[in-house]
């Protein structure tokens, strides 16, 4: 899977559908667990999040180091994307796709709600 090129000036993306969009189920999670992936080819972190009872909690690869350290995500919301099948990075299993943004020098910068919400909650 290729990411988009972090550039805030390129045009939007072709229209969709809105029956397209609402086949994306993006869901806001709490982080569980974190811990450093040294055995990730790029710098990254493993994450355990939980998604409520329906989903339960779910494991995530995410290349966050410029701005996180693992020791203080726990307790933490994000939004990710539920419904791509998993993804094996090395020897991990990554099962859901956490969302983030580029800073100015293109390092991740977790999407997250500024409020608190039901784990589970889905972005509409």
């Amino acid at each position: 899977m290729t990411h988009a090129l972090p550039n805030a000036d390129a045009q939007a993306a072709p229209a969709i559908t809105f029956d397209q969009f609402l086949a994306v189920d993006i869901r806001v999670g709490t982080i569980v667990a974190a811990e450093p992936f040294p055995e990730a080819r790029k710098p990254a972190v493993k994450l355990e999040i939980d998604f409520g009872p329906a989903i339960g909690v779910k494991r995530s690869s995410v290349q966050i180091t410029e701005h996180y350290d693992p020791a203080t995500l726990v307790g933490r919301q994000v939004a990710a994307v539920v419904n791509f099948p998993p993804r094996q990075i090395g020897k991990y299993m990554s099962e859901v796709l956490t969302l983030g943004f580029p800073d100015a020098n293109g390092a991740v910068v977790m999407f997250a709600p500024d409020q608190p919400v039901a784990n589970g909650a889905r972005l509409f």
